[in-house]
């Protein structure tokens, strides 16, 4: 990469860019002084002595989008020169047309392009909340103590609840006590969230809350037990829209609500009769930016469509129904008018319909009956396993109870140690097969209930047996565990994925892929998908479903965080980058690449990323496969052992704990609980540091073949368990700095991931939302790439948004929602971009 430290394999080296055409120099006058401006930048970006004004920016002179990244930093700071996004680039390739289109209006877009988007109201200038590191720490220490007073609350009731189950005369008694008992606490910890929002905030109203103050605490309590009440388990259920209620949403009937990510301050949700709210959309009611936590309406009227992967601001609104397509966000201060779809990031209109399954009669009874069976499963078997799971086996197993019985309070045996370390193993190991077995069974079976393309009502027996597909297909410690290697395949095709011809290139899917029915899953040969695949086999309305197949094409790479349609419009030898709006109309796409939310139409490939071609064929690459599933069947026996160890350690602990309960009581279970907690952050981010032998990760320009790479890999597959009880406090910080990451002071992370710890670096005070991403690699085909990002203080990366690799954000930069800020890009200090891919806004 020019101008970034990138440690690159003698071996593996890319192709210099080259300059095929003859070079002609700008006409003279004064209308062609940007052509000669922007060719002269440019030739100094891809190091050559002149550039063609009629050159292919990709085509003719081999460059990349992370050079021309590069060109736009560059052309942003000179003042006689207009601003140039990376869309532009694409738009407008050539020196030519590029000066051209900033030099007055811009022509009418081709019928491969996008309309220009609808321009979101200006966002509420908002001045930096900057406190103190006293307050900062105060907080903190207050909400430890939170945290500290529930926990030993609860394993006080817990003994009590133990005690009382253990006094049964026999199993089928202690069952009966297990569930009142059971019962009673589910009822408790599903109604404390909505007490506490009542009684420490009352009803939520547009305001702003200073991070780290006292009106903050209330707020993080509050939030906290509300994200954390079982009942978001029943999301997709009439279960769910009545906790939303009793937070104080305002919603209408037949409403369904298929997204986990509720909104926080419920009182400022208003939805209106038969909408439909899909998985994966962020709806939360408040932004956190540049210290402050602002709360906001999100008003939806009857019957509007919200698709998968979205995200709606604070202060947006749809009208009686509109729609708002997948991969897509509403900015601050966005409205689309009744009966409108609009989709993008932010939105804009479109006549594509996203609305493809009919309403039918719904009857009370069914969502009733429904509602009624899950709750009857939750209580009479869930709960009992739980809550007297403990007893229940000690009453079917005395020769455990001797065991424990035999064994001195201060837990010193060796034997004690041995004992629970074969236990673990066959715990572990035991439920390993167990489960692989019944991942790779029972979906096939219950498969053949529901038949594809058949519309059903929703909350019945099928829609029962769809939700249960869904739950036990998307295991993610089997895709952890296979994901990033030549197992994954034979894994996926357990699950009943249609993988045709597979051209084994040992990395063919990551670890986070999910779908709402494997048998429904297609994928073509030779296809490449990173991590975040998400496959909608299932459409919605607001009384049914419908089952769908969804094919992907051959030879296809999908970057991360696809959200993939059954209707996706995409054929053969494509390139879906990262974020990327799949298109669900128009011609069917190949050949090219697609890039952005909506998307529009980019180089397949580039001459860089073809530099290992020569690497994926022939002896070379049948002999590097086999050393890379060597060094992955070592990875995934690394994570297996590490796995048990773990296992050991937290069973461990629990035996200690019911050693020791007859003397220490609650105070056991107490204490039990906190140091599972801080064994497991400990413990896995010492497995971390260690999987890269406690150095510093470097940029990277390899092929997924060279020993780096695998290296890489296994780094990811030892990453550390990310707790979320530590969101929104300043112990995440503190978590942030124990993997690695450069971390200013006062660091507000309201649930953001970092993949590369070591790579990023984070200023004082700076503001990362719910969902945010910043992400040091790209692997497209067979290349892999990482390099640094940086933030510069006081920054803001709104919800959803994804920051690549290689980016520079100054000082004070404000990130929209759902953002995806391109690799290479340099934001200047207090700039505010926002968009797919990101831009000046």
């Amino acid at each position: 990469m020019v101008g970034k430290n990138v440690q690159v394999s003698t071996a593996d080296l890319d192709a210099p860019a080259t300059v095929p055409r003859a070079y002609a120099a700008p006409a003279a006058g004064a209308g062609n002084h940007a052509e000669s401006q922007l060719a002269e930048v440019l030739a100094g970006v891809i190091r050559v002595e002149h550039v063609p004004l009629d050159s292919h920016f990709f085509d003719d002179l081999s460059a990349d989008s992370l050079l021309m990244a590069q060109f736009c930093a560059r052309v942003r700071k000179r003042e006689d020169l207009p601003s140039v996004s990376m869309k532009d680039i694409y738009r407008y390739p050539t020196i030519r047309s590029l000066a051209s289109a900033l030099a007055g209006p811009a022509p009418a877009p081709g019928p491969a392009e996008s309309p220009a988007p609808a321009p979101a109201p200006p966002s509420e200038a908002v001045v930096p909340a900057r406190s103190g590191t006293p307050q900062y720490v105060l907080c903190g220490a207050l909400q430890l103590l939170i945290f500290l007073g529930y926990t030993c609350l609860t394993a006080l009731v817990i003994a009590r609840g133990y005690d009382w189950i253990a006094g049964g005369a026999d199993l089928p008694d202690k069952y009966l006590r297990a569930v009142a008992f059971g019962s009673a606490v589910f009822a408790a910890i599903c109604v404390l969230p909505i007490l506490a929002k009542w009684l420490l905030v009352g009803r939520w109203k547009a305001q702003r809350i200073r991070i780290w103050s006292p009106g903050y605490l209330r707020f993080w309590l509050v939030r906290t037990l509300v994200q954390m009440n079982p009942l978001v388990l029943f999301a997709g259920s009439p279960l769910y829209v009545l906790y939303l209620k009793a937070l104080g949403a305002k919603i209408g009937r037949d409403v369904t609500v298929l997204s986990k990510h509720l909104p926080v301050c419920a009182d400022l949700l208003t939805v209106g009769d038969g909408t439909v709210i899909r998985k994966d959309a962020y709806a939360t009611c408040y932004r956190a930016e540049a210290g402050w936590i602002r709360t906001g309406p999100v008003t939806l009227g009857r019957d509007v469509y919200i698709s998968e992967a979205t995200v709606l601001d604070i202060n947006t609104s749809l009208g009686d129904g509109a729609q708002l397509g997948h991969a897509s966000s509403l900015h601050e201060g966005q409205a689309v008018p009744a009966g409108e779809r609009w989709h993008g990031s932010p939105a804009q209109p479109t006549d594509t319909d996203f609305r493809t399954v009919g309403v039918t009669a719904l009857p009370l009874r069914r969502k009733v009956s429904y509602s009624v069976t899950q709750l009857l499963t939750m209580l009479f078997v869930y709960v009992p396993l739980t809550i007297g799971g403990v007893d229940l086996l000690l009453a079917e197993a005395p020769q455990l109870t001797a065991f424990l019985s035999d064994r001195p309070p201060s837990v010193t045996s060796w034997a004690f140690y041995r004992d629970a370390l074969i236990a673990s193993f066959v715990l572990f190991f035991g439920s390993l097969v167990l489960g692989l077995f019944l991942v790779c069974t029972v979906p096939r079976l219950l498969h053949l209930l529901v038949k594809p393309d058949r519309v059903y009502p929703l909350y019945g027996f099928h829609y029962s047996v769809h939700r249960a597909i869904a739950r036990l297909s998307n295991n993610r410690f089997f895709l952890r565990l296979f994901g990033d290697s030549s197992y994954i395949v034979h894994y996926l095709r357990g699950l009943s994925y249609d993988l045709s011809e597979v051209e084994q290139t040992g990395s063919n899917f990551g670890t986070e892929v999910k779908h709402e029915s494997p048998c429904l899953s297609s994928i073509g040969t030779g296809t490449m998908v990173a991590d975040g695949l998400s496959l909608l086999n299932a459409e919605y309305s607001s009384t049914s479903f419908r089952l769908t197949r969804v094919t992907i094409g051959p030879h296809n790479f999908l970057g991360n965080q696809v959200t993939y349609p059954a209707r996706g419009r995409t054929g053969n030898n494509c390139l879906l980058a990262t974020k990327v709006m799949v298109p669900i109309d128009g011609p069917v796409r190949e050949g090219v690449g697609l890039l952005g939310s909506p998307s529009f139409e980019i180089p397949r490939t580039v001459e860089r990323d073809t530099s290992f071609d020569h690497l994926r064929d022939g002896d070379a690459f049948r002999r590097r496969l086999r050393a890379k599933n060597r060094h992955n069947l070592v990875t995934l026996g690394s994570f297996l052992l590490a796995r048990w160890i773990h296992t050991f350690g937290v069973l461990a602990v629990g035996w200690a704990m019911v050693a020791l309960y007859a003397t220490w009581g609650a105070v056991a279970i107490a204490l039990a609980t906190l140091l599972t907690l801080v064994f497991s952050v400990l413990y896995t981010g010492l497995l971390e540091r260690a999987s890269t032998r406690f150095r510093r990760q470097v940029p990277r320009l390899c092929s997924i073949y060279h020993p780096h790479f695998w290296q890489h890999e296994r780094f990811w597959k030892h990453q550390a368990i990310e707790l979320k009880l530590l969101n929104g406090t300043p112990f995440k910080g503190l978590f942030w700095r124990l993997l690695g990451v450069r971390v200013g002071r006062r660091l507000f992370d309201d649930g953001a991931r970092m993949p590369e710890r070591t790579l990023v670096t984070i200023g004082d005070d700076c503001t990362l939302n719910v969902g945010t991403v910043i992400q040091c690699h790209s692997q497209e085909d067979g290349t892999f790439k990482s390099d640094y990002s940086t933030l510069g203080n006081g920054c803001t990366l709104g919800t959803g948004t994804l920051v690549h690799y290689g980016t520079t954000l100054g000082d004070g930069v404000t990130l929209a929602p759902d953002s995806f800020l391109m690799k290479g890009e340099e934001v200047p200090a207090h700039a505010r971009w926002g968009g797919n891919p990101a831009h000046e806004m």
